[in-house]
């Protein structure tokens, strides 16, 4: 399947277990926020994969660099949005800040799979 299908599949179901959780707990435990947060994600992990793919693409000796490249842009971009929010709201940033991150984590873990699996099948195709 690829990138940017099963990126759109994961969004999706993210989306239909926060709502099953805004439906059943309302926003004791998500942030209202979070719509905002998935679609940042969405984005941040399109564009830092584009990155990736086609820097690797045009230039296979320098993997490392795109890679390291677009994860310090992922990073530094995540750091602006929990301390802008953090500084400027007056309540929940906890939650903010435990919801942004386990979207972060399931984001960077979902483009690390896919960038795996691409080095692999690129790697099998040299030897």
């Amino acid at each position: 399947m690829s990138f940017i299908k099963s990126l759109g599949l994961i969004t999706i179901v993210l989306c239909l277990i926060f709502a099953a959780l805004v439906y059943l707990q309302g926003y004791n435990w998500i942030h209202p926020y979070i719509w905002y947060m998935i679609l940042f994600f969405l984005i941040v992990t399109g564009f830092t994969y584009y990155i990736v793919s086609a820097g690797s693409k045009s230039d296979p000796g320098n993997f490392q660099m795109y890679y390291l490249g677009s994860t310090l842009f992922r990073v530094l971009m995540c750091m602006g949005v929990v301390f802008v929010y953090v500084y400027f709201a007056t309540q929940r940033e906890l939650q903010f800040t435990l919801n942004f991150f386990l979207l972060y984590f399931i984001y960077t873990g979902f483009e690390i799979y896919h960038i795996l699996t691409n080095l692999r099948r690129n790697s099998k195709k040299q030897l």
